[in-house]
C-alpha cells in the first residue's frame, strides 16, 4: 500500500512550529489525515479505542516530530487524543525484512520494560499500542508529553542558570537506575561488543576524511588499553536503552521521566547509557562555548545521583566513574560521525574524545 504519511492532503500541507504549552516536543504541522486514508481507519477503530474509548468519528491533525522523516504524531481533533506513529519502512530506510525486525525488537522491548514496573510516575516507558507491518512496518505508541531533555540543557546555557538541568539529571539518574537494576542479568558484560562498535565510528570516521591513518592508529592503540582493564568486564549486565540521547526522554512535573525509541536496547555494560548522556552533556556545552570543562561539574553531578541507588554508594561512583571515560569518548565520535556536525565541531569533539580515551 502506499505511505500512510504521503497521503496527507496537499492543499492543507504546511510547515509551521507549534509551540504548545503542554508539549514541548518540537512538531510540524504537516496537514489532516484523510478519511479514505487504511491509517485513519486502523488509528480509530483500532488505537484510539485503548485511549478514550471508542469515537464515532475523530479527525486526525498530523505533525512531524522533531524533524524526524519517520516518527509523526496524530492528534484527533474532537478529543484532543494524541497518538504516535513510527515508521521503520520509509524512503531512507528500504529493507523490508530489517525494518519489520526493528519494529519487533522495538515493541517487544517497551513491552518488556513496562513489565519490569515502569509504568506512571516517575518512570515510565511509553505504552505500544500496535504494530502493523503492512502499514510500512508502523508502530503506534501512547503520546507522552513533557518537556525534552534537549531542551531543558538548551534553556541552561541560553540562561545561564542550571538549577533545574541539575533537577532534571537527579531525575534521569533515578530513572536509569530502575531501568538497569531491574533487568540485570547474572552475566558478566562483554566488552569485546563495545570495542567492535568502536572500530565502526573510526572506519565511518576515516571515510568522512575526519581522521587520518595517523589518528585511526591511536584511537585503535587506546581501545586495545580499555579492553585490558579489567574494570572494563567486572560488571553484570544490564538492559541498557541503547539510545540514551537528549531527545528521547521528556521530563514531567518533579521526579517523572518518561522514555521511549526502545529499538537499541540491548544486554550490555549500564555505563553505555550514563556514558552516553556524559558525553552528550559535554558535547551541548563544547558547541555551545568552546570550554571543554563546561560541563563537568553537571556530569559529576548526573554519576553521582546514579550512584546513590546502590547499597554503597561510593565504591559504586568509583566504578561508574572508572568506565564512563570510554564510554564518553565513544559518544563523541559517535556524533563527530553526522554530516550536520560543522567541521570545526568535529575536530574539537574528536580532540575530546582522545583526552577521554586515554584516561585508561
Amino acid at each position: 500500500m502506499q505511505k500512510a504519511t504521503t497521503s496527507i492532503s496537499t492543499a492543507k500541507q504546511r510547515n509551521r512550529a507549534d509551540a504548545g504549552t503542554a508539549q514541548k516536543v518540537k512538531r510540524t504541522y504537516l496537514g489532516r489525515l484523510p478519511e479514505n486514508d487504511p491509517l485513519h481507519g486502523y488509528l480509530q477503530q483500532e488505537m484510539q479505542p485503548q485511549i478514550t474509548g471508542v469515537s464515532a468519528s475523530s479527525t486526525y491533525r498530523v505533525f512531524r516530530l522533531n524533524g524526524s522523516n519517520d516518527v509523526y504524531q496524530y492528534e484527533d481533533r474532537n478529543t484532543g487524543t494524541r497518538l504516535i506513529g513510527k515508521f521503520f519502512l520509509s524512503s531512507r530506510k528500504k529493507d523490508a525484512e530489517k525494518a519489520a525486525s526493528h519494529l519487533t525488537k522495538e515493541f517487544d522491548s517497551l513491552c518488556m520494560m513496562r513489565d519490569f514496573g515502569l509504568t506512571g510516575y516517575p518512570h515510565h516507558v511509553a505504552k505500544p499500542l500496535g504494530r502493523n507491518y503492512s502499514m510500512n512496518a508502523l508502530l503506534v505508541t501512547e503520546d507522552c508529553e513533557g518537556e525534552l531533555l534537549s531542551d531543558v540543557i538548551l534553556e541552561a546555557i541560553q540562561s545561564g542558570d542550571h538549577c533545574k538541568l541539575y533537577q532534571k539529571l537527579t531525575a534521569l539518574a533515578y530513572f536509569l537506575s530502575v531501568f538497569h537494576n531491574r533487568s540485570a542479568i547474572n552475566e558478566g558484560v562483554e566488552f569485546n561488543q563495545e570495542c567492535d562498535y568502536m572500530d565502526s565510528l573510526i572506519e565511518r570516521l576515516i571515510g568522512i576524511k575526519a581522521i587520518d591513518g595517523v589518528k585511526a592508529n591511536e584511537l585503535y592503540w587506546l581501545r586495545d588499553q580499555w579492553r585490558r582493564q579489567p574494570r572494563m568486564w567486572e560488571d553484570q549486565k544490564v538492559v541498557v536503552h541503547g539510545d540514551a540521547t537528549p531527545d528521547n526522554f521528556v521530563f514531567g512535573e518533579a521526579l517523572s521521566v518518561m522514555a521511549f525509541d526502545l529499538e537499541r536496547t540491548r544486554h550490555a555494560d549500564r555505563v553505555f547509557d550514563t556514558g552516553r548522556i556524559a558525553g552528550e552533556l559535554k558535547h551541548f556545552f563544547l558547541r555551545a562555548t568552546a570550554d571543554p570543562n563546561a560541563a563537568d561539574r553537571l556530569i559529576g553531578h548526573f554519576l553521582w545521583e546514579y550512584a546513590c541507588h546502590f547499597p554503597n554508594r561510593d565504591s559504586a561512583f568509583q566504578s561508574i566513574r572508572g568506565r564512563t571515560p570510554f564510554y564518553m569518548g565513544i559518544t563523541l565520535l559517535r556524533i563527530a560521525r553526522n554530516t550536520w556536525v560543522e567541521p570545526e565541531h568535529r575536530y574539537r569533539l574528536i580532540a575530546e574524545a582522545v583526552k577521554c580515551l586515554r584516561r585508561y
